[in-house]
């Protein structure tokens, strides 16, 4: 093992593929929380709050770097996902307000609407090099570090079983409290980077890159959002559109558009000239710079392409645009097949 724990500039941590069904055998099942996902390493008074995109949370939630800060361990880098709960479920929109410029707003928030830090995986103790172990040996090094966690407000133990049956169960009851489930293959050890969990969800969902818009007909307002995902080229390719905005939200949102106008767009598929059934004003779409990430729903795929307009559920300010690839759609391409 080496002798020192990891670089926060170079740790990243082990991501999942989607999955039609749970895998049976020797693997470890856990909820899929909904929340942002996070590496955190101390070394002394240093904490630092990583997203899986690279960019530090540190700032955005004072109040789960305090208890890093206070537990009786003084060196760790751990894996895991922040959350915030109002009431009985956990709120994905708390945790977008947290990503806020004003450290007085971001404070009150953290008093009003704390976040938790939910563990399920731990890359260093100490000065000790986790990752070469298996899982189920980090398992255990996991729960015997928070023991010493135990008293901290801020942190939990995410759950844990070998039984599919009580995984089926939590799919099954992921509404509201977690959106899936993930398995980990228990003898593997921590892979970098790597897609080497499987995730399996309730709902049908893509994080999208808006690669342009359209105006509503008559109207100086957004009308639909056009989403891109990335091909193995690294090209952005259009995949569909998304149109269910509420009209409360139309003016801030089109302010927030066509600041980004100007942009390449799409810089593979795009989409299409007029057909002889549409007006150029309804075929007529402004590119964007690849800045905003939005989770949609759908329903089915054909052809590479959402076949019907999706549904908006959220935007996603904690993934990066280049991780918006075709690999979330394998899975529907294979049933197609």
């Amino acid at each position: 093992m080496r002798k020192k724990p990891l670089s926060p500039l170079s740790a990243r941590p082990m991501e999942a593929r989607l999955a039609a069904a749970l895998p049976a055998g020797a693997w470890q099942y856990e909820p899929k929380w909904d929340g942002f996902r996070c590496l955190a390493f101390r070394d002394g008074e240093s904490v630092e709050l990583r997203a899986k995109s690279g960019k530090s949370l540190t700032r955005f939630f004072p109040e789960v770097v305090a208890c890093l800060r206070h537990t009786r361990r003084a060196r760790f880098v751990l894996d895991g996902e922040l959350v915030i709960w109002i009431g009985r479920h956990l709120s994905f929109d708390a945790l977008q307000m947290r990503l806020h410029p004003a450290e007085s707003r971001i404070r009150k928030l953290a008093e009003r609407t704390p976040a938790r830090y939910m563990l399920f995986d731990v890359l260093a103790d100490g000065r000790r090099d986790l990752t070469a172990l298996p899982l189920g040996l980090r398992r255990e090094a996991l729960e015997s570090l928070f023991k010493k966690f135990s008293d901290s407000p801020c942190l939990r133990l995410t759950p844990a079983t070998g039984e599919i049956a009580k995984a089926k169960k939590w799919l099954n009851d992921a509404s509201g409290t977690w959106d899936g489930v993930v398995a980990k293959a228990v003898d593997a050890p921590y892979l970098q980077g790597e897609r080497a969990m499987i995730k399996v969800k309730r709902l049908r969902t893509a994080d999208c890159v808006v690669g342009g818009f359209r105006y509503a007909s008559g109207s100086p307002l957004v009308g639909s959002l056009l989403l891109g995902l990335y091909d193995e080229s690294g090209k952005l390719n259009h995949v569909g559109f998304t149109s269910g905005i509420a009209d409360a939200d139309r003016p801030a949102l089109t302010k927030m558009l066509q600041r980004l106008r100007g942009g390449a767009g799409f810089t593979g598929d795009a989409p299409g000239a007029p057909s002889r059934w549409s007006t150029e004003r309804s075929a007529a779409w402004e590119p964007l710079k690849p800045k905003l990430v939005a989770e949609v729903r759908y329903d089915h795929v054909s052809g590479s392409r959402f076949r019907h307009g999706t549904r908006f559920l959220r935007w996603r300010p904690d993934k990066l645009p280049r991780q918006c690839t075709f690999d979330q759609l394998a899975l529907a391409a294979r049933r197609r097949g």
